[in-house]
Parts: structure tokens; sequence; C-alpha cells
């Protein structure tokens, strides 16, 4: 029994001694939890560091991008109007020729000799109409055989005029000014109207057609400045023009043809090129302010901005173009605002704010911000 004692009374004894543990340790916990709160009380109320930015203002502008193919100002398939053989080709691959040369001559041997007998029946009516006249003069030839020799004279003039066509058939000439493709005959060759002889292309102007959305239409005028850029050119730009805006938009596409004009001097540009097309309109200068000032709430785009006591307000904003990390504001703001451009997300309207400056300083002061928020 008195082992049986002992037991209980060892047993008691541990209990005895945890309880007076915990209420030893018991007293400074809580007299920490005390102290905190009277530091944070002695502190006041947490600040946010943020940095500022006032609004500035900045050149916007609606940029429409497209993508386009370059056509010629001036294009043809050479070819020509009889069938014929080819007698001298007078140009060569790539060259570049005015208007009015001659690139081929077709055989005109039958023709030659046709012109020749054609121009002496004319002289023989000429003679035969003026010894007319004199007679009529006289009164010794009717006014019947003076019409006679009138309409001799006139058909000799006509038979002229269409053997002179007929030769001009035989000379193919330039229609204008340009640069001309492959030859596709050689002398000998056997043409036929409509075979191609070669292609002439006018490249001094270059025209670019491409497609622009509709929702971009009450933007789009004659003469918009337009900038292309070519795989061929990563480096050089190409400026023109808009020369035409189509009337009907394409119901499958929804979008309208437009048709610029590119001076080509050098003929670096080339039918049939794909060209990157950009089209600048409406420059202005309106109030921006960075982009990474913006709070989206919903639908709703605000700023917070820094007032005489230095805490944050909150002011929604009618935004309207981005430019370069720049954000047009349309209403809202009159530009005296300090804005805060970053650090916003951890804001409230009436919070207590730290202006910091901008640099390592200010990321590092912004990253334990966020750590505690």
């Amino acid at each position: 029994m008195s082992s049986n004692l002992m037991k209980y009374s060892g047993i008691l004894g541990q209990i005895v001694s945890c309880l007076g543990a915990a209420a030893l340790f018991a007293v400074p916990l809580g007299c920490s939890d005390d102290s905190q709160g009277a530091e944070t009380a002695a502190r006041g109320p947490r600040t946010v560091p943020v940095v500022i930015a006032k609004p500035s203002n900045h050149e916007f502008v609606d940029r429409i991008e497209a993508l386009g193919t370059a056509v010629s100002n001036e294009s043809i398939v050479v070819s020509g109007q009889v069938t014929e053989t080819v007698s001298r080709v007078h140009f060569d691959d790539g060259q570049v020729v005015a208007e009015g040369d001659v690139l081929v001559e077709l055989t005109s041997r039958e023709e030659s000799a046709q012109l020749s007998e054609v121009r002496a029946n004319l002289g023989e009516a000429e003679r035969q109409y003026e010894r007319a006249m004199e007679m009529s003069r006289n009164g010794t030839l009717s006014e019947a055989q003076m019409d006679v020799r009138a309409t001799a004279l006139d058909a000799a003039r006509a038979r002229l005029e269409e053997l002179r066509a007929r030769m001009h058939d035989r000379l193919i000439r330039a229609p204008f000014g340009g640069v001309l493709g492959m030859r596709s005959v050689s002398p000998g060759t056997l043409v036929q109207p409509g075979d191609m002889i070669t292609t002439l292309d006018d490249i001094d102007v270059i025209k670019i057609d491409f497609g622009v959305p509709e929702r971009f239409l009450s933007v789009l005028s004659v003469g918009l400045v337009v900038r292309s850029t070519t795989a061929a050119y990563p480096d050089r730009a190409f400026e023109g023009t808009v020369r035409a805006i189509d009337t009907r938009v394409d119901p499958d596409t929804r979008s309208v043809r437009v048709r610029a004009d590119l001076p080509n001097p050098e003929h670096a540009l080339r039918p049939g090129m794909l060209v990157a097309v950009e089209l600048t309109a409406n420059r202005e200068r309106r109030l921006a302010i960075p982009e990474e000032a913006i709070v989206p709430i919903g639908e709703r785009r605000f700023v917070f901005v820094v007032n005489s006591e230095t805490r944050a307000e909150r002011i929604e904003l009618t935004t309207g173009r981005r430019d370069n990390g720049l954000v047009e504001v349309v209403e809202g703001l009159d530009g005296d605002e300090s804005v805060v451009s970053e650090g916003g997300s951890l804001l409230r309207p009436g919070s207590a704010v730290e202006i910091v400056p901008r640099g390592p300083r200010q990321i590092d002061i912004l990253s334990k911000a966020k750590a505690r928020g």
C-alpha cells in the first residue's frame, strides 16, 4: 500500500511541475502581445510606398496596319495584232524603254510592195484631179466628171492610209515608258494575235493594294501618309499616300480595298511583292498617363492621385488610345494631379501614402510592401 502511495505522489508532483511551467511561460507571452500592440499604436496607421507621375502631353495617332500587294502603275503583255513572222527584235531582257520605241518588227515585204504601188496610184490621181480642176475652170469639163476625179483621189488616199495602218501593225512599239520583261520570241518566230512577246511595266510609281477593316472607314481619306516595308528590304521604309478608297465593302471579309501610290525611282519594289503597310491618321497631342497607373475594376478604369494631405484619392477615367506605354486620358484629369504610377494595387481610397523615388530602392520598398500586404 505504501508503494502505491509513493507512486501516486510522484505522478502528482509531475502534474504540478507542468502546471507551474505553463504558468511561468504564459506571463512572458502575454507581455509580448501587449508590447507589440503598444508599438503598433505608437507608429500610427501603416503608409503605402508609391511612385508618382505627372500627366504629360503626348502625340497620339490612329495606326492602321495591313498586308498588301505591289502592283505596277501601268502593266501590259506585249503582243502582236496580226499573224506574221518576226523579222527583227529591238530589245533585250529587262531593258528600260521610252514611249513609242520599236520593240519588234514583223515581216512586211508584201505590204511594202503594195505601199509603193498605192503611192504611185495616189500621185496619178492627184495629177488627174489637177487637170480636171483646170478644165473645170475653162468650162470644158462637166461637174459630174469633176466629181469622178475627186472620188478617185479620195480612194487613193484612203488606200494609202490603209496600207500605212497595216505597216504600223507590223511595228510593235512600247505604248508607254517602262521596264521590259523576258522576251518570248526570236527572229523567225510566227506570232499570232494575243501571243505574248514580252511584258512591259511602269514601276517608277508602285501601287499597293490592301484591305482595311470597315471599322476604320471613319479615319480613311485620300492623301493619308502610308509607310511600307518588305522582307526584301527589312531596314528600309517606303513612303507614299493613299490614292483611292473603294466604294464597296467586301461582305465576306468586311473590309474595304485601299490603293496607295509609292514613288519607286530606284525600282527597288517589284510587282507582286508582299508589302506591310502602316497608315497614320488623326495625329494630335493629348493628355497621357503611364499604363501601369490604370486600376481596372470590371469595365471601369480608375487611377489613384495623391492629395495635399498625402492620402490616396480614387478617380474614374475615360481613356482612349495607347502608345509606347502611355494611355490617352479623354476625361477625368486636368493635368495637375500627382498620379500614382506604381504601388496603386496596394491602395484603398483614403490610404496614407509615402512617395518614394523611382529606382532600385523603390523596387525594394514596393516588394516588401507587397509581401506584407
